[in-house]
């Protein structure tokens, strides 16, 4: 059984409703988001939740692969198709056969394999190195990836006709650091299960200050870097240590914001309003010029920082050489000014 999805957010309400209605369809499925998300958390559970849950679930990774190794690894091999194979080997496509075959990081994936992939999609057919012999499988295909596949296909590194056989259901993990409300609950999931598996160790929770801090910080890590941040803290026994090393300069200082009330959830710090009184005039406590200046500079930054962002298909490293500024502030600005990609 994989991990349950964590979280009140709106998002991971979407994320949820999506598993149950595509859970029974076996329709190709592109799950996407930032590394660290949880995308693999995300297919096992349309995999619980599917007809097939007890068949095989069967991963592949195509980063950790090169081309050749990864062709056989997918596909099989007969013995003597090339030099060193000794032996038959059975593909992941005829391992997955009445189950899931997940490709994470299916962005990744060369072009020439891409091709072949295809192919299997559209006849349910491959066949393995080194046979003339076409094998039929019955595999529901999960696919991720952190990459903008839409931006890949632009760029001729991504075929827009398996873009299409593949992205026929997509579900999008939005970053941690936009749904702050998750964090104390996934610090309560993993505390428990850290607690169990390292029973020899006491695992702290925050304070009601730490938990502040640590729904301020940024986690470009996403969730992954929180499970590390927890077990950093399981053998050091210091919440206060482990919040010191974090680096906040990306995250917004309260103080310097907008004064009046966020339109998040309480404990983030992202793009404020005004207070109003019930006559719709700003409320004086919050009424300078200085923050009237900000947030007019803020309002000229967002368009532009957005222009930038959708010229450039969301390549937020093209966009910050455009926009002249280091990778780290434009992350820092999407974030404080509320920027989303229109599939997002």
């Amino acid at each position: 059984m994989g991990p349950p999805i964590i979280g009140i957010s709106n998002a991971i309400k979407r994320v949820n409703d999506l598993i149950n209605h595509v859970s029974d369809t076996g329709l190709n499925v592109v799950i996407s988001g930032e590394t660290g998300v949880g995308k693999e958390v995300v297919a096992q559970n349309l995999y619980q939740k599917s007809p097939r849950r007890g068949k095989p679930f069967v991963k592949v990774n195509c980063a950790a692969l090169p081309e050749g190794l990864l062709e056989s690894e997918l596909y099989g091999y007969e013995r003597g198709a090339f030099t060193g194979a000794d032996q038959k080997k059975r593909g992941k496509f005829e391992l997955a056969n009445g189950g899931v075959l997940f490709l994470d990081e299916i962005g990744d994936m060369p072009l020439l394999l891409q091709s072949k992939l295809l192919h299997v999609l559209q006849s349910g057919e491959f066949a393995p190195l080194g046979s003339e012999k076409e094998l039929k499988t019955d595999t529901w295909l999960i696919a991720a990836t952190n990459h903008n596949l839409e931006e890949e296909i632009k760029h001729k590194r991504f075929r827009e006709d398996l873009y299409y056989r593949l992205n026929i259901i997509k579900i999008y993990i939005s970053p941690l650091r936009t749904r702050p409300e998750d964090i104390p609950l996934l610090i309560d999931y993993y505390t428990d299960i850290y607690t169990a598996q390292f029973n020899n160790k006491n695992l702290l929770r925050p304070s009601d200050s730490e938990i502040e801090k640590l729904v301020k910080y940024y986690w470009p890590g996403n969730v992954r870097e929180l499970q590390n941040v927890l077990k950093r803290v399981l053998v050091l026994g210091s919440w206060e240590e482990i919040i010191d090393e974090l680096n906040f300069d990306i995250v917004v200082d309260s103080d310097s914001a907008l004064g009046g009330v966020d339109d998040r959830p309480s404990g983030t710090s992202h793009s404020k309003r005004f207070l109003f009184n019930g006559e719709g005039i700003p409320d004086l406590d919050s009424f300078s010029l200085k923050k009237i200046k900000k947030k007019a500079l803020d309002k000229i930054e967002k368009e532009a920082i957005a222009y930038v962002l959708d010229k450039t298909g969301w390549n937020r490293s093209k966009a910050s050489k455009i926009l002249k500024i280091s990778y780290k502030t434009l992350l820092y600005k999407i974030s404080d000014l509320d920027i989303s990609p229109p599939n997002g």
